[in-house]
């Protein structure tokens, strides 16, 4: 079955390819053509996937002219997923999976195979921010990050290391980068204020969501908004019939976000903003990344915090100052009473104080633009665990400062370069950990990449980037680690792809796109986990090599719109000679719809095609062989643009039709079967 699904995705990738290779062809031969056609896609209004403005790897730029893989998602697919988890919504960008399980307090985010809950170091591997601040945390036999869907408006992920200049060193599967929602996405044209309802229902789980949004610009300078959730949900079945223990929701989230402009013409920002998650389980599974019952129950409450001052000063009547500043704190706590086994009774929590500002100077000329950005981060993180203390959760500080510079040379409008290097300095001190001494480390990354358009049509990219990822908290001062002296991960990473762009292909304004990448990293000295039981615990285990390729395919016409992507991604442990067990296998996923504007419908199918994963090992935790499968889905958004239905907003869906049982080779539960969605939302405007 496995070898079906990987001869399909390959003939379908294989074919697609071919399909746009024609079609360029023959546009090639008249280039006339596709210079009149330049921006007929943006003047009408279409704008695929490929086509949304990525802001997270430097000077803005859509997705297709961005030299790294990048996948943005909107507003419009959050609401049409309707997710009650992250691992909904991202399961469908290539090259990314969720690790751990499908419950809300069991997921991490996994990207081309770097990345999983048995994997403590994790943290800066894969950066994760919501607004511009770290999100991190990390514990035995529960996810990373905790919050809720409804507070967002848009998802960057940038898969690779080269992201590593702007965001820390040691990037080595990417950055997300999540942004809320703003009092401005709400209100309209000529209005000064808006409230918005909704409330959504899951057939599989009982699963229940009530928000509400209030939003007001009190005046030309000041505008706010408050939004408050609450989440139900009881646990969800498979295809099978099988309920999965510990995956119900009870969630209350909110965010409170004020925004002050002034200076000339409104440009300056003051922006402040506090979010705040919660969740209190009584009698729930302790294991929250799979299914083993041997930990028994307990009563569970997850608190998770975020605030923000940040202030931004674009300066446009000045190329010397673009400046953003950011002050942030960050607290994630888990409290854990009435356990079955009284040793895990104890809170764990992450706490840090964050501070960020760069500036981008402008030194463009008659035939190019230059930006050149600046900047620093520094943090200071305390990791605790309260009641009693455990050696597997071990308390300490971290505190690091980051310096990088980012160039982006653009000639011509048509070659892009971006150089740039960062240099991270770190301490770690233990806090009551007998036998343990301060440690310091250091980090450098450096890369360079280009993107050259021979025309409206075609474009190739390329990139080198070397991070390094120093240890943790966890790895240096975990009772089973403190024998053994940690290096550095150090990563090379290569990424090579091309370009397709056309428009009035089919029919008039229409938009097709094609983004094909392939990756090659190298990684020397990875930090391993060996388990409970093995002295040192963690330990560098020589080298792996992850490489692989990911395709991008979207279209946007005014009546019909389609997506697909494909990503293959194999890792090896060189040392040991076996396979690297974080590697989800390969998958192709598609998107077909239509839409009837003049009745404010969409509608269509989506479809995954996953490939059996039986490249496993027993280094250094053997993970269980996953079988081939396929999940179908279908959807209906109706948004009424005029007339008494306006400001009405109802989304209807069905996840997995064909009730398909599956396991997503690195989830401990079995995924959901099939589930009603639906969801009606109201706006009021004044």
């Amino acid at each position: 079955m496995g070898l079906v699904a990987h001869k399909t995705t390959v003939l379908l990738g294989g074919a697609a390819m071919a399909m746009v290779l024609g079609v360029f062809q023959a546009g090639a031969q008249d280039s006339a053509i596709a210079e009149a056609t330049t921006n007929t896609a943006e003047k009408q209004g279409r704008v695929t996937l490929l086509q949304r403005l990525v802001v997270g790897a430097g000077a803005e730029k859509v997705a297709i002219d961005t030299p790294q893989a990048v996948t943005v998602v909107n507003q419009e697919d959050i609401d049409q997923a309707q997710p009650e988890t992250v691992g909904e919504l991202l399961r469908r960008v290539p090259g990314v999976n969720m690790s751990g399980s499908d419950k809300l307090l069991g997921q991490s985010i996994n990207i081309r195979g770097i990345g999983g809950p048995a994997t403590a170091g994790d943290e800066g591997r894969i950066i994760v921010n919501i607004d511009g601040v770290s999100k991190f945390y990390e514990q035995y036999r529960m996810g990373g990050l905790f919050t809720d869907m409804e507070l967002y408006k848009q998802v960057e992920v940038l898969r690779g290391p080269a992201s590593s200049t702007l965001y820390g060193s040691g990037a080595l599967g990417g950055v997300v980068n999540f942004t809320t929602k703003d009092a401005s996405d709400f209100i309209a044209d000529g209005q000064n204020g808006a409230l918005r309802l909704k409330t959504s229902y899951d057939s599989n789980s009982t699963g229940l969501l009530g928000s509400a949004i209030f939003a007001q610009r009190v005046n030309e300078n000041f505008e706010f908004l408050a939004a408050g959730n609450y989440r139900y949900a009881e646990n969800y079945t498979s295809g099978n019939g099988h309920e999965v223990l510990g995956s119900e929701i009870s969630a209350p989230s909110g965010l409170v976000k004020g925004t002050f402009r002034f200076g000339d013409n409104n440009e300056q920002t003051l922006r402040a903003s506090y979010q705040h998650w919660t969740t209190t389980m009584l009698d729930q599974e302790y294991n929250q990344t799979g299914e083993e019952v041997g930990f028994g129950l307990v009563d569970r409450k997850v608190t998770d915090k975020t605030a923000i001052i940040a202030y931004e000063n674009p300066a446009t009547d000045n190329r010397w100052i673009d400046l953003k500043v950011q002050a942030s704190f960050s607290d994630t706590v888990n409290d854990q009473s009435e356990a079955a086994i009284p040793s895990l009774n104890r809170t764990f929590g992450y706490k840090t104080y964050q501070f960020s500002i760069d500036n981008t100077f402008d030194f463009s000329g008659e035939n190019y633009e230059n930006y050149l950005t600046v900047g620093s981060q520094s943090n200071f993180q305390e990791r605790t665990t309260l009641k009693s203390t455990s050696g597997t959760h071990p308390q300490g500080t971290r505190v690091a400062t980051g310096v990088f510079a980012q160039n982006e040379f653009i000639w011509d409008d048509r070659l892009t370069l971006i150089t740039g290097a960062r240099l991270d300095w770190q301490e770690l001190e233990p806090t009551d950990i007998i036998g343990a001494t301060k440690k310091t480390h250091t980090a450098f990354s450096p890369k360079i990449a280009a993107h050259y358009k021979f025309n409206d049509a075609f474009a190739v990219f390329g990139s080198v980037a070397h991070t390094e990822r120093v240890p943790t908290i966890d790895e240096v001062f975990d009772s089973g680690a403190l024998t053994s002296d940690l290096r550095k991960e150090k990563s090379l990473n290569y990424e090579i792809g091309t370009a397709f762009s056309f428009y009035d292909t089919f029919q008039g304004g229409d938009a097709l796109q094609l983004k094909l990448t392939g990756f090659y990293n190298d990684i020397t000295d990875l930090i391993t986990d060996h388990g409970n039981g093995v002295t040192p615990r963690y330990d560098n285990i020589g080298e792996a090599r992850i490489y692989g390729a990911e395709i991008e395919a979207a279209y946007d016409s005014e009546y019909f719109f389609g997506s697909a992507s494909y990503s293959h991604v194999i890792g090896k442990d060189i040392t040991n000679s076996t396979w690297l067990n974080t590697v989800a296998p390969h998958e192709f996923a598609f998107t077909l719809g239509g839409r009837l504007p003049e009745h404010g419908l969409s509608f269509g199918w989506t479809s995954r095609i996953v490939a059996a994963q039986k490249r496993v090992s027993s280094i250094p935790f053997m993970r269980e062989a996953t079988d081939a499968f396929s999940t179908h889905d279908i959807f209906v958004t109706w948004k009424p643009q005029e007339g008494p239905l306006e400001g009405w907003d109802a989304n209807f869906r069905v996840d997995n039709v064909f009730n398909e049982q599956y396991r997503e080779f690195l989830s401990g539960t079995p995924g959901k079967g099939r589930t009603f969605k639906v969801s009606l939302a109201k706006q009021i405007g004044w």
